[in-house]
């Protein structure tokens, strides 16, 4: 089964680039899609359907902003739509679908870039989303998060871990708030695989920050510790252009 993340940056802009043509040829079993930035109503859903994917849309209340989605070939028996806090779920942060032997989330986690604020909100749904993963992890054990978590966990993630330190998505809170939830039982997938630096997902749109691969890696897939043995695959996909963003795509023994 092969399960993709990917923050399109704007789900119309992405279909203008050619992801449905992408999507096609890279054919996932399931995909999570975030900062969507529009309503179903706002696109032509029967593109995704005419593929053979039940859909499933968080968008954010703010028209143009935010917002999740969940597109699978499998039919989820449920879909939980937000965490029930309503400052995140109005921001269409996080939506889970559960099948039978496990449950996929994607997650659209806060930047902190604007200022201080907003870097406040950050932290308060970092603290809440660690209590949320741990609670249900309890009734989930076979769990995916996946999706933009808006943080670098290691100098190895980021092209320039020493100008960077005193940035957002590579504050030392940030990284050690990663430390803490990967500690907590949820393995980062891409390193089970290739410990190799210079591997991103994200790269600014100034100064040719991608040709020059100038980027930072703030796109996983995490999975609990019993969905470990059933993982396969987990790669970046850089050569996908139709974003700041690239996909993720992680293989699974279903």
């Amino acid at each position: 089964m092969k399960i993709v993340s990917y923050n399109v940056n704007g789900i119309r802009a992405a279909l203008n680039k050619g992801f449905l043509d992408w999507l096609k040829a890279t054919n996932p079993d399931i995909i999570g899609l975030q900062e969507v930035k529009a309503e179903l109503n706002q696109i032509d859903s029967s593109i995704f359907e005419d593929l053979g994917y039940h859909i499933y849309w968080l968008p954010a209340v703010k028209k143009g902003y935010s917002g999740v989605a969940i597109l699978s070939k499998t039919k989820p028996k449920h879909v939980e739509y937000g965490v029930g806090l309503s400052n995140y779920d109005n921001e269409g942060r996080i939506l889970r679908a559960d099948f039978d032997s496990f449950s996929f989330i994607s997650a659209y986690f806060p930047s902190g870039t604007t200022g201080d604020i907003r870097q406040d909100f950050k932290y308060q749904f970092l603290d809440d989303i660690y209590g949320y993963s741990q609670d249900l992890i309890q009734k989930i054990p076979n769990l995916i998060l996946s999706g933009d978590y808006n943080i670098c966990h290691k100098p190895i993630d980021i092209h320039n871990p020493v100008s960077n330190k005193n940035s957002s998505g590579f504050l030392p809170e940030e990284r050690a708030w990663m430390d803490k939830f990967t500690e907590s039982g949820f393995e980062d997938s891409f390193r089970l695989f290739n410990q190799d630096p210079h591997h991103y997902t994200w790269w600014s749109y100034r100064a040719g920050s991608r040709g020059k691969n100038l980027g930072w890696r703030i796109d996983y897939h995490m999975a609990t510790l019993p969905m470990k043995k059933r993982i396969k695959k987990s790669i970046i996909l850089p050569e996908a252009y139709h974003s700041d963003h690239c996909p993720i795509l992680m293989e699974i023994d279903n």
